[in-house]
């Protein structure tokens, strides 16, 4: 590897995907079981540094952690041929897309504090950009 950023993943169907694609997909994978499990162990972490109330069943808020760490594993496969398993990839961001949504609903309602949503810059929103762009290329490709 030159270390330039442009070489390329050979997929099983032959496709070429820029080694970007699966590197961003590994930090997806680190960032997500990191984050995951985080909330698991210490649920209530996020919580005291937001200032805000702990949530009635710590467990639901586990569960969510869970979920992260659990799209982490999947982010980890879909690295190793980002084009072929652009479906992990579109479960992905379709779930970065409406969960700040959802927090955008529940901010606007006030049955959450803005601060919260700083939640949404890290988990979702930087994700955006490269995953649309992954999404994109397979859809180039054909969606094999």
């Amino acid at each position: 590897m030159s270390g330039r950023g442009d070489e390329v993943a050979h997929g099983t169907d032959g496709a070429l995907a820029p080694a970007w694609m699966r590197n961003t997909l590994y930090a997806a994978a680190v960032y997500n079981l990191v984050w995951g499990g985080l909330v698991v162990l210490f649920p209530l972490t996020m919580f005291r540094w937001l200032e805000m109330p702990a949530p009635n069943y710590v467990e639901i808020w586990q569960c969510v952690g869970m979920i992260v760490g659990v799209y982490g594993v999947g982010y980890g496969l879909a690295a190793r041929d980002p084009l072929r398993h652009w479906p992990i990839v579109l479960v992905g961001f379709l779930g970065k897309v409406f969960g700040p949504l959802g927090f955008l609903q529940a901010a606007l309602m006030g049955t959450l504090p803005w601060r919260f949503g700083l939640n949404n810059l890290t988990n979702d929103v930087i994700w955006w950009v490269p995953f649309a762009l992954i999404l994109r290329l397979a859809y180039r490709n054909g969606l094999k």
